[in-house]
This record gives C-alpha cells, structure tokens and sequence, in this order.
C-alpha cells in the first residue's frame, strides 16, 4: 500500500486558495475601516480638484505605512490594506516555493522563484 503524501496537489490548490481569500478578504476589510475613519474624519470638507496633491512622504514607506496604521491615522490604515493586497500574491508565490521545494519538484522551486524574485525586484525597485 503506497502512503499519500500529505503535500499533493489538491492540499497545494486548497491551502493556496484560502491563502489568496484570506489576504483578499483581510485587505478590504483593513481597506473599509481604514475609509470609514478616513470619512468620519473628513466627510464634510470640500475637495480641491484643481490641484494635485500626491500622497505624503509619511505614506511611502512600509514602516511609516504601518507606524500611521499603528497611530490610527485613516490614511495609514486604507495604506496598510493596499500593502496587504499587495502582499497576497507575494505570499502566494512564497508558499508555492515550499510546497515545491516539500514535493521534492526542483524544476518548479527554481521556477517559482525566479517568479518571485521579478515581483520583489518590481516592487523594490521599481519607480
């Protein structure tokens, strides 16, 4: 009797959806309270669209992102949800590179990595 590997492909596929669910689900939730403060706290203000402000240098970091988040700042907050969205994919590609690398499957750890390594370069580096 041949023993099941409790890696095969359908605990792979499984776990990776949840995986991509969660960080989805969690990301617009982080998104919606984040735009529920931002609201309470500037609905009534009328918007300036004649001039265009980018965001500020307090938000273009991922530790002054999570720093604002931690303060309570909304826009810190709606910030840390898109990282996290951000991060899904990421974190996808990361557990893929274990599952392979348990599967024994060499060809698709290097693979997954060189895949891995284009989305951090593009995120790093990127302008």
């Amino acid at each position: 009797m041949e023993k099941q590997s409790a890696w095969n492909d359908y605990r792979v596929e499984q776990i990776v959806g949840n995986l991509l669910r969660i960080g989805v689900g969690l990301a617009a939730v982080v998104v919606l309270a984040g735009g529920i403060a931002f609201l309470a706290q500037n609905g009534r203000t009328h918007p300036d669209y004649h001039s265009f402000r980018s965001e500020p240098n307090a938000l273009r970091s991922v530790a002054a992102i999570v720093q604002n988040a931690i303060s309570m700042d909304s826009r810190g907050i709606i910030q840390l949800g898109l990282l996290l969205l951000i991060l899904t994919p990421i974190a996808r590609v990361i557990f893929s590179v274990i599952a392979f690398a348990l599967e024994h499957d060499r060809m698709y750890v290097v693979i997954t990595l060189i895949v891995l390594g284009v989305l951090l370069y593009s995120l790093l580096f990127s302008h």
